[in-house]
Formats: C-alpha cells, structure tokens, sequence
C-alpha cells in the first residue's frame, strides 16, 4: 500500500459525510461520569501505593 493510495482512501472516507457517528445509546453525562469515576480511582491508587512522600 501506498502513501498515495492510503491518502486516497482516507479523502474518500472523509467526503462521504455519512452520519454523526454519535450512537443512539451513548448519553454523555454517562460517559463523562463514568471517566470521571475512573479518574478519581486511579489517583486514589495512585497516591495509596505512593507513600514516600
């Protein structure tokens, strides 16, 4: 495969448009929550295993 022939492909995909690429199901206050869930387990174990300091 090309650089000229994958260039093409993706100007292609991009003119098509087609739909938003949102999913019916996908509600962002959800999702950001649940990101925002994660975040905060993570810096909890974070600063739990990080006990030099």
């Amino acid at each position: 495969m090309s650089l000229t022939s994958t260039t093409h492909q993706l100007v292609l995909l991009a003119s098509e448009g087609g739909e938003g690429g949102n999913h019916e199901s996908l509600n962002p206050y959800v999702t950001g929550g649940g990101a925002f869930i994660a975040l905060l387990l993570l810096l909890f174990v974070t600063t739990r295993f990080n006990r030099d300091r």
